[in-house]
């Protein structure tokens, strides 16, 4: 019987048709399944038992749909991309599943979308551009120039290196914070522990994982630390702001604006009381998705499937 492959990351699937002679030339069957951010819980515990492997986005890879895939067929998981947050490597491991990502792919491409989002806020251009399209006005809102301000990077991995380079390139001062900080040649930022120096932040940009320590990083308790004014980024994973800490500082006016590429849910609802701001930029979770970077991560992502396939023998 030929191995069945699904593949349920967005970006992914959006070039799917890149990527189906070399499932074909490995005699894999494909199925590219109609996604907009993820699968639900319900319908990977459907859907995963009759696929001998998954190339997964951010679907819950849990010990629920994990556990009912391996009472099918599935035998290997690769989670596309950096994150891992959805991902219960622990279950997996239980089950003998072999799970692997992608790591260190989209550092450029994320830090791209961060400096954008930061020289935005900062000049207001993406607030220009709707009143200009919607409103038919002229509006002239002052900016904030980057040269003499001081940007705060949460998390010094690939994504926050590559951003502070870019911050540097704008002459601005970086304080970079991670449990693992350490210098990093060509790229001239000072450390410092969470949440220290905080006052001294113009712009607060978040590129760091969520794990059990991020979670809600951002939240009532840093708002008396914030400078006035400040604005804020995030391009790594929703949660790690509290959206409730995040309307009370835009509400109270402490904080100028944000930029937010992730949210704690997503899509964003109708309803979200964050849509009142219109100085803020909503982006739709899709920091890392250029064609370049996609098809390159995409082709490493089969590359991981096709040798944990190799390495698991088919369930008989």
């Amino acid at each position: 019987m030929a191995d069945r492959v699904l593949v349920t990351c967005p970006p992914m699937l959006g070039l799917i048709d890149r990527f189906r002679d070399r499932f074909a030339e490995r005699g894999i069957e494909l199925d590219a399944a109609p996604v907009v951010q993820t699968l639900s819980e319900a319908e990977l515990i459907e859907r995963l038992p009759r696929y001998d492997g998954w190339i997964a986005g951010d679907d819950p890879a849990n010990a629920r749909t994990l556990g009912a895939g391996v009472q099918g067929r599935l035998r290997a998981v690769v989670k596309w991309g950096v994150g891992v947050d959805n991902v219960d490597f622990e279950a997996a491991k239980a089950l003998g599943l072999n799970v692997v990502n992608t790591p260190q792919v989209f550092g450029r491409e994320v830090a791209d979308v961060a400096m954008a989002y930061v020289l935005g806020l900062a000049r207001e251009t993406y607030r220009i551009d709707r009143e200009i399209r919607l409103n038919n006005t002229w509006p002239k809102p002052p900016g904030v120039s980057t040269w003499n301000k001081t940007a705060a990077v949460v998390g010094f991995g690939d994504i926050g290196r590559q951003t502070a380079k870019r911050l540097l390139a704008c002459d601005m001062k970086v304080i970079a914070y991670d449990p693992f900080f350490a210098p990093f040649e060509g790229v001239e930022v000072e450390g410092a522990e969470w949440p220290q120096r905080l006052e001294e932040a113009d712009f607060l940009v978040f590129t760091c994982p969520l794990n059990a320590a991020t979670r809600h990083m951002f939240n009532a308790s840093i708002l008396p630390r914030l400078k006035p004014g400040v604005r804020i980024v995030n391009v790594s994973r929703g949660p790690v702001i509290d959206e409730t800490a995040l309307l009370e500082g835009l509400n109270s006016g402490l904080i100028h604006s944000a930029a937010l590429d992730v949210f704690e849910d997503e899509p964003l609802a109708p309803d979200n009381p964050l849509r009142a701001f219109d100085r803020c930029i909503f982006g739709s979770h899709n920091g890392s998705n250029t064609a370049d970077a996609v098809e390159r991560v995409s082709h490493v992502a089969i590359d991981k499937l096709f040798a944990l396939l190799d390495a698991a023998p088919p369930k008989a």
